[in-house]
């Protein structure tokens, strides 16, 4: 077609809608929702931040300091510090970030990731990425997973913790109530508590903790091994549990106790006929060749992950094979795009993802999101399925917001959500306010390069 010729054509064709419309052709609800498709309230390329404050809630379930990011056109972020962080890991980020454009959303973790750390050190940086990329969807309208690349699933598969009893039976009862909920996956604490009140079950030198000068030492460190009447007795609760509930739905076990490996490895073996889906942080994650010690001599697959801060780290574990399972949490990792990578990374080693998450709904919707844009995504955590007031929290999304053990991924702009003003006041922490002024935060005071 010659230059000519389009020319004529698209001037026809803007002839031909003018005229539709002035002919009414397009009139009433269809007119009106022309404009709907279109974020009138931002222009991505002149947004900026103008501030970043916190509110802190108790209870839901743990404590967890919430983020809002402030912007110069009126939209917000939100985002959560990891349980159990300071606030501050958060605030401390507020100089680095005022003036820049959230929408930078790489760019901006790049410049504040050196001030995250593994374990709950990472909750600043990672809930900070998180309102970043809330702020992001808002502005050019798409949810998150959309930004992603696009999701792999329109559910997310939970799995529950379940409150624990030292009478097998009864904690069986509890998983075949979380069963008859719809929940598809089960967990359950299988620590040296269930056993070592009775004599003989466990070795360990008294007082042993302590010679460490109040350090909180590794595993090995402690020359605690479980012996033969303290593993027949923890994988006898675990036949009459599964005696209870069956062997077909996943049953995964953690908090085993600080116990040596050998000990890890005699425990696991025992445990092979009872089909557990995994083995969670039996030793610390830093420990790799340890870790694939264990994971090579039993047939229960090892899992770790949630104290694990960027994606470094977690290759380490994956390309030596030290783990079945990886099991970052999005607000220690580096958030929602690091935990991508993270996902994605260990799929090209052959290891699947489950995700941990002790989180307000705003962290947990972060992790829904990954969870859909990740191909290799298992199932995640939930922490909070007996906290009744959890899903009040927020509005515009379905509810109860895990629903017969699901999660439906949200398709409204960024995570999906507002908070509920009114029921989050509720559970505020004592002398805390509500998202008030943080000016004594808006300095930068060192010198941040990496080298010289």
């Amino acid at each position: 077609m010659s230059l000519l010729h389009a020319a004529h054509g698209r001037r026809s064709f803007l002839k031909r809608t003018a005229g539709a419309l002035s002919a009414g052709f397009l009139t009433g609800g269809a007119l009106e929702a022309l404009p709907q498709n279109v974020n009138t309230n931002s222009k991505p390329s002149d947004l900026k931040i103008t501030d970043l404050r916190i509110a802190v809630l108790r209870g839901v379930p743990m404590t967890s300091p919430l983020i809002r990011i402030d912007t110069n056109q009126g939209i917000y972020g939100l985002g959560e510090v990891r349980d159990g962080a300071t606030k501050n890991y958060a605030l401390e980020l507020k100089s680095r970030l005022l003036g820049q454009n959230p929408c930078n959303v790489d760019l901006l973790f790049r410049r504040i990731k050196q001030f995250g750390g593994h374990a709950r050190q990472g909750g600043g940086v990672s809930g900070v990425e998180v309102a970043l990329w809330d702020l992001a969807g808002k502005a050019y309208n798409a949810p998150i997973y959309q930004m992603l690349g696009g999701k792999f699933r329109d559910r997310i598969r939970i799995y529950c913790d379940t409150t624990e009893s030292n009478d097998p039976a009864e904690f069986a009862r509890r998983l075949k109530e979380r069963m008859a909920m719809g929940f598809t996956w089960m967990k359950m604490d299988l620590g040296l508590n269930l056993v070592q009140r009775t004599p003989d079950t466990v070795t360990q030198a008294a007082g042993i903790a302590q010679q460490y000068g109040g350090l909180f030492a590794e595993h090995p460190m402690l020359a605690t091994e479980i012996t033969d009447k303290g593993i027949g007795m923890m994988c006898d609760f675990v036949a009459q549990v599964r005696e209870g509930v069956g062997m077909s739905i996943p049953i995964s076990a953690d908090h085993f106790g600080r116990i040596g490996v050998n000990s890890c490895i005699r425990l696991g073996k025992a445990l092979t006929k009872y089909n557990l889906a995994w083995l969670e942080d039996m030793i610390p994650w830093q420990e790799t060749d340890l870790l694939k010690e264990i994971s090579s001599a039993v047939d229960t697959p090892i899992l770790t992950g949630e104290d694990i801060f960027l994606k470094e780290p977690f290759e380490v574990l994956c390309k030596a094979h030290a783990v079945d399972i990886i099991h970052p949490d999005v607000l220690t990792s580096g958030g929602i795009l690091e935990t991508k990578k993270i996902g994605d990374m260990a799929q090209a080693y052959g290891v699947p993802m489950a995700l941990h998450c002790a989180h307000t709904p705003i962290g947990a919707m972060a992790c829904v999101h990954v969870a859909a844009a990740t191909e290799n995504f298992l199932c995640l955590e939930n922490h909070a399925v007996d906290v009744p007031f959890w899903s009040d929290l927020v509005d515009g999304v379905e509810k109860p917001i895990v629903n017969k053990g699901y999660i439906t991924v949200p398709d409204k702009p960024g995570l999906g959500i507002t908070l509920n003003e009114a029921a989050c006041k509720q559970h505020l922490v004592p002398g805390e306010g509500w998202f008030e002024p943080t000016d004594q935060w808006n300095n930068v005071r060192s010198n941040d390069n990496l080298w010289s």
